[in-house]
């Protein structure tokens, strides 16, 4: 199957067509002809899988051919974390780069005047994190009776988040009558009761389980003394200072240490958490993007929405706090066909962790030599 023949018309396609981007993905296949159809979606699907493509491909060519114009937003997309809405945000600009179809970003950590100013000017896909919009809605700056669509994407990380209250309330300011479409790496049952709250008769697509790291990814561990992570990872990223490395880290702080010392050593690094302005996120973002600096030293909720073509490598200096967060994690390596490597250092009270890890993927995670 092709784009061409799910249907879709001239502009995405020359798009689609620009970015080179050959065939569908799994969840596209599935996703966007149901979505064209006007259906509810549960779509499951992880990271690194085009599940954005998915949604906003045919969200782009319905408010297309819908032919009417208005300055209050016919579409809205959630998403938990400012990385991710920025992400989207980018993806709705390149698919929709040849049709007349406006759109902007919201969220918080950054003055609000410029996003009302983009909002006054009219726009017709609004993509925002529930606290900023619910925030905007209160004040008057957001009219949300002409949506049609409505998007909710990882929302099993708004969950986790704490946002569910916060989406509840953005729902009451949504016309009953609309397509929603909700997209989750996990199908919980907290999830699976709230997707029964608010979708109707939806189409339910499951697409790469989360249990299932990428094939392109060779993972491996190396069993370390927590006094001994620091030097061994200096060693590694000075062995090879071209290549990118995404790092992750459990803390805040600890990911702050870790920038310091390998500072000293000279190798250039960026660090994004949740203490980090949202400038200095994006600038050291842009930074590892445009390689500029080839380390970037992450928290898992500051990762979401990264997105980097190619990223050949990704090291768990912490062990993460629960198993499918390392399928997460890993997943920024590895995507679209391309090969990754990950590579885990597990001290000796994080080897429980290991096995968990190891239980859930279905196979032991080679020690490295």
């Amino acid at each position: 199957m092709d784009f061409n023949k799910i249907g879709l018309i001239a502009p995405i396609l020359k798009a689609i067509d620009r970015l080179g981007h050959k065939t569908p993905t799994e969840i596209q296949k599935q996703a966007i002809p149901h979505i064209l159809l006007g259906k509810d979606i549960i779509g499951c699907a992880q990271t690194g899988t085009g599940k954005t493509g998915a949604f906003a491909i045919p969200l782009l060519q319905l408010l297309d051919l819908e032919q009417k114009r208005s300055r209050k937003p016919r579409a809205l997309i959630l998403a938990p974390t400012r990385e991710l809405a920025i992400q989207i945000a980018q993806s709705v600009e390149e698919y929709g780069k040849f049709l007349p179809i406006n759109h902007t970003v919201i969220y918080g950590g950054v003055s609000q005047v410029r996003q009302v100013e983009k909002l006054r000017k009219g726009v017709d896909v609004l993509i925002a994190t529930p606290g900023r919009l619910l925030d905007l809605l209160n004040q008057g700056h957001i009219d949300l009776s002409n949506v049609n669509s409505l998007v909710l994407d990882e929302a099993d990380n708004m969950l986790d988040m704490g946002f569910v209250h916060d989406i509840k309330k953005v729902l009451r300011a949504l016309p009953k009558k609309r397509q929603t479409l909700l997209f989750s790496a996990t199908m919980p049952k907290a999830i699976r009761k709230f997707a029964g709250e608010i979708l109707y008769r939806p189409v339910e697509i499951n697409v790469s389980p989360v249990s299932s790291a990428s094939e392109t990814v060779n993972q491996s561990v190396f069993f370390l003394e927590k006094g001994q992570k620091s030097k061994h990872l200096t060693k590694m990223l000075l062995e090879d200072k071209s290549k990118q490395t995404l790092v992750f880290m459990r803390t805040k702080h600890g990911a702050n240490r870790l920038a310091k010392s390998l500072g000293k050593s000279g190798i250039q690094t960026a660090c994004i958490h949740g203490n980090k302005s949202q400038t200095a996120r994006e600038k050291a973002l842009l930074s590892f993007k445009k390689g500029k600096i080839n380390v970037l030293i992450a928290t898992d909720i500051a990762a979401r929405g990264i997105d980097i073509k190619e990223l050949p490598q990704v090291i768990n200096y912490d062990m993460p706090n629960d198993s499918e967060t390392y399928v997460h994690r890993i997943g920024r390596t590895g995507r679209a066909g391309n090969e990754g490597r990950a590579i885990s250092f597990c001290s000796d009270e994080e080897k429980p962790i290991l096995l968990k890890i190891q239980k859930l993927i279905g196979f032991r995670v080679p020690v490295a030599q």
